[in-house]
């Protein structure tokens, strides 16, 4: 429920079988509440629940080949002839619903328990993948998976890290994690993925076979994975076993197994489905690939934003197609959790076949009187003491002249996004660092051409190019160098809605903590890391240069016109309920293009509340603070107006 396994799936897969064997055994001892006995997890409250017209169900798992044959001939007696089978990958990832009406999606939701599951349209509509619009008209529903490739897995985990937060397990938990958030912007970020694989009553379309069903919602718009192959007999099946054993390392999306569906339509409905699980298809899971090596050594570095990260350094072994030597412990607890050692022999995998990580330590392998890992105290760059921030699981260099993280922060700081300083990247960075000419971001504008003629292979030309670089930055309108401070939580986007907000980067400074999080799509968390950051002395000390260095600090971007005399003109608004005639992210655009505020929660200071349906309990609290309320009636009037 909470996307965070404590055990390895390995591990939760051999206790699962032991416990179907042991209510095999013993039947009495079945519960309603078995996880044999239902789907998936609980609802979150946070969502609107949906039933599922057609309950969602799981797949069984088999673990060897022999079982598969044994599945293979319990079908083939079972119906009395041959039966062929749609072969298909099975994407690790969250299994979602989709319904459209008259070609139109108008509703997404989770599995769920299988009967019952959450209404995430709004963040399933953020996935580039899943069609709004069919090609056809028609009114469908489809299932299938939304998963999150590998690279948006690394990168996503990458910024957890570099953020403090805790890292994600694999790509599943990540995807379910991304697509359960209560802020849609949130599941947009994180760059998810679908394929289809189901049809519901496909009858109505004339498909008779799974193999057809794929093929006509191809035809509808929807993404459904290519490897699908029709197999006879089990020496078919076999070689597709084999093929993406040897290429899912290749494959740019996580598998953990292959599926066998019969493929005609009407043996299926003749086979039907046991409680939990359909009887016309099976998993066949993947071995687990795991290596075994010892650790000798465990190094801590330090990133832009000063977490300090740890790192096995291990005996060489080759994994999921590549040789491995190093793997992230992530952070300290996970050091203590796991009681990783210095001198232990441990099993090692990929988190998504991609990050290497230790699985679990061998403890039995263990030298006598090993001690515990030691964790550091003080930063390994800068030697100031770490802190462990209430709300990380990080430990954290507080230090902003870090050399470590001064490196980073340079690097960033000329980034594309931030300062845009062409020619200034790491390798640049770390030279002008070794020869003391730079020892923070403000230094770069006192560089001269007798100072860059002292990099290896810097000459007239690269030396002018990058100076005019540096020199054309001066001039960027102060969302570039607010992205470029590296304060956390800041991203480029948060960046250019302060720097419009309040217009330059002084203002910004003085600004309250209250003040910021109004400012909307900000919120809480970003403006308490602003306030945190602008008060520290160094800080301070580095914008003065900054500014003595004349690099500008207002912003100079376009700016929204304003309507002055709109019903809304500085007015503060929330939006809540469904609306027949308007989506919420339109409607909060044409407000703002109105002079209106749009927030997201109802207070004291709220100056209207535009209600839709089943507006829930900001309208009660609204009432109850006496503010005015417009529905959706005298809304279109007002905006015809």
């Amino acid at each position: 429920v909470e996307d965070a396994p404590t055990v390895e799936d390995k591990v939760y897969d051999q206790a699962y079988r032991q416990l179907q064997q042991l209510e095999k055994q013993f039947s009495q001892l079945i519960t309603p509440d078995s996880p044999t006995q239902r789907v998936g997890g609980q609802v979150l409250n946070k969502f609107e629940k949906k039933r599922h017209a057609i309950p969602m169900l799981s797949l069984g798992d088999v673990f060897s080949k022999a079982e598969l044959f044994e599945f293979d001939q319990r079908l083939q007696q079972q119906v009395q002839q041959a039966v062929a089978y749609n072969c298909e990958l099975k994407i690790d990832g969250l299994a979602i619903s989709l319904v459209y009406r008259d070609g139109l999606l108008v509703e997404g939701s989770t599995r769920g328990n299988g009967i019952i599951g959450e209404n995430i349209t709004n963040n399933l509509k953020t996935i580039k993948a899943i069609p709004l619009r069919l090609s056809e008209p028609v009114s469908v529903e489809v299932r299938g998976e939304c998963y999150m490739p590998k690279a948006a897995f690394a990168k996503l985990n990458a910024r957890q890290e570099t953020e403090g937060g805790t890292p994600f397990a694999n790509p599943r938990n990540a995807a379910a994690g991304s697509l359960r958030q209560l802020d849609a912007k949130v599941t947009a970020a994180r760059e998810l993925d679908t394929f289809i694989y189901t049809l519901i009553e496909p009858e109505q379309f004339n498909v008779t076979t799974q193999h057809e069903a794929i093929a006509f919602m191809q035809a509808l718009g929807f993404t459904t994975n290519p490897s699908s192959e029709v197999a006879g007999d089990m020496q078919a099946i076999d070689t597709y076993i084999k093929k993406y054993t040897t290429d899912r390392d290749a494959l740019p999306y996580g598998i953990d197994g292959i599926v066998l569906k019969v493929n005609d339509l009407a043996l299926q409905a003749q086979l039907g489905n046991t409680v939990k699980v359909p009887r016309w298809e099976i998993a066949y899971k993947f071995p687990p690939e795991e290596a075994e090596t010892v650790i000798h050594d465990i190094v801590w570095t330090v990133g832009r934003t000063g977490v300090v990260t740890p790192t096995a350094v291990m005996d060489p072994v080759q994994l999921a197609g590549t040789t491995v030597a190093r793997a992230t412990l992530h952070n300290a607890d996970m050091i203590r959790d796991k009681d990783i050692r210095i001198g232990d022999t441990v099993m090692l995998h990929k988190a998504g076949d991609i990050i290497p990580e230790v699985s679990r330590v061998l403890v039995a392998k263990r030298p006598a009187d090993t001690p515990p890992a030691p964790i550091p105290e003080v930063c390994p760059s800068c030697g100031q003491k770490l802190v462990h921030l209430d709300d990380e699981v990080a430990l954290r260099c507080i230090n902003p002249m870090c050399p470590a993280q001064v490196q980073e922060q340079l690097t960033h700081f000329a980034s594309r996004n931030a300062m845009n300083i062409d020619g200034l990247g790491p390798k640049i960075v770390a030279q002008l660092q070794a020869k003391h000419l730079v020892k923070d971001v403000a230094d770069l504008y006192h560089l001269t051409a007798a100072d860059l003629a002292k990099l290896d292979k810097f000459k007239e030309k690269s030396i002018n190019n990058l100076l005019s670089a540096i020199n054309n930055s001066r001039q960027n309108s102060v969302e570039r160098l607010i992205f470029g401070l590296g304060i956390r939580h800041v991203g480029g986007k948060a960046a250019r809605i302060l720097a419009e907000h309040f217009g330059d980067l002084d203002h910004l400074m003085t600004a309250s903590q209250e003040a910021i999080a109004d400012v909307p799509n900000i919120g809480p968390t970003i403006a308490e890391a602003i306030v945190t950051y602008f008060k520290a002395a160094t800080v301070q000390k580095l914008i003065t240069q900054l500014r003595e260095a004349d690099v500008n600090l207002r912003y100079t971007g376009p700016t929204k016109p304003v309507v002055k005399d709109s019903f809304v003109a500085g007015k503060t608004v929330v939006i809540t309920g469904k609306f027949a005639e308007l989506s919420r992210p339109a409607l909060t655009k044409q407000l703002e293009g109105l002079g209106a505020k749009v927030t997201g929660s109802v207070s004291k200071k709220t100056d209207l509340l535009i209600a839709g349906d089943a507006a829930g309990s900001k309208l009660a609290k609204a009432q109850g603070l006496n503010v005015p309320i417009m529905n959706e009636t005298e809304l279109l009037a007002n905006l015809k107006d």
